[in-house]
């Protein structure tokens, strides 16, 4: 089977990183499965080439919606190759001041909601014995930033999830690969986010969502390139389990494992002094 015959299946496709990537896989010839909430959204991906292109209604939080997507996936293409986890969102605002109910409905997209897909693609691709899993993460879940605490805790959790999944599936021949971009121009921070803005903490986490809200449009991370990026590591012979997208997720991850290092050796003594003696 070439490259360009594997089925993709995208979600969070009507804007962002999810429609850079989805016409990036549509102009490359592969089979492409492109989900939003919003149908009607989509119908200039299916333009591109409709032969190839089969447009869903999904709203990850539906388990309904998600079962029927899955179905009239495997229907249409026979099979899915290439689970990309897209959709998501934000939410700023200091940890004391958050809206349980923002938190819990991000919790039920950014988690719970990638994993129902995920869950209700495992079967075939196991049954298979290939695919390949797509995660996006964000450097948001390896480094925090003030105002984001909430956010990084779903983004910690798809980490930790997925390195354990990438485990678990090894001998289905099943690869897990966990994306992680620094700022990109995705409008993440606008349309997609939610803010409660900081009366108590407006030197930290109010500092850091005024900053956020305008530094919009002038990010340095590129979504075509991002989405270019996304393909190659679905190409390779040996896919990473993790790659940084953008020179700012790049530093402020060598620099957070610098120092986390560094703190890890400094209490290295009183860290082996737990174990019994023998």
């Amino acid at each position: 089977m070439s490259e360009q015959q594997k089925v993709w299946f995208i979600t969070g496709c009507s804007t962002g990183f999810g429609r850079e990537l989805a016409q990036k896989v549509i102009s490359l010839g592969y089979k492409v499965v492109v989900t939003a909430r919003k149908v009607e959204s989509l119908q200039e991906l299916k333009d591109q080439n409709e032969a190839n292109v089969l447009t869903l209604s999904l709203d990850v939080t539906d388990r309904k919606q998600i079962q029927t997507a899955i179905a009239e996936t495997i229907y249409e293409f026979g099979r899915i190759d290439v689970l990309v986890n897209n959709a998501g969102i934000g939410y700023f605002g200091a940890v004391e001041e958050s809206d349980e109910v923002e938190v819990r409905r991000m919790f039920d997209i950014n988690f719970w909601g990638l994993m129902d897909v995920t869950n209700a693609v495992l079967p075939h691709m196991r049954e298979r014995k290939a695919g390949h899993i797509i995660n996006i993460s964000s450097i948001g879940g390896l480094a925090s930033f003030p105002a984001l605490g909430y956010y990084h805790a779903t983004k910690y959790a798809v980490e930790g999830i997925s390195e354990s999944l990438s485990q678990e599936l090894a001998p289905y021949n099943i690869h897990v690969s966990l994306i992680e971009p620094g700022p990109f121009r995705t409008d993440w921070a606008g349309r997609s986010s939610e803010k409660t803005e900081s009366t108590l903490y407006q030197e930290t986490a109010g500092k850091n969502i005024e900053d956020t809200v305008a530094s919009q449009g002038q990010e340095p991370g590129n979504p075509e390139k991002a989405a270019e990026a996304l393909v190659s590591v679905v190409e390779a012979n040996e896919p990473p389990q993790r790659l940084l997208l953008g020179k700012v997720a790049y530093d402020t991850a060598t620099q957070k494992f610098s120092n986390l290092l560094k703190s890890i050796e400094e209490s290295k003594d009183t860290t082996l002094s737990a174990d019994y003696q023998n």
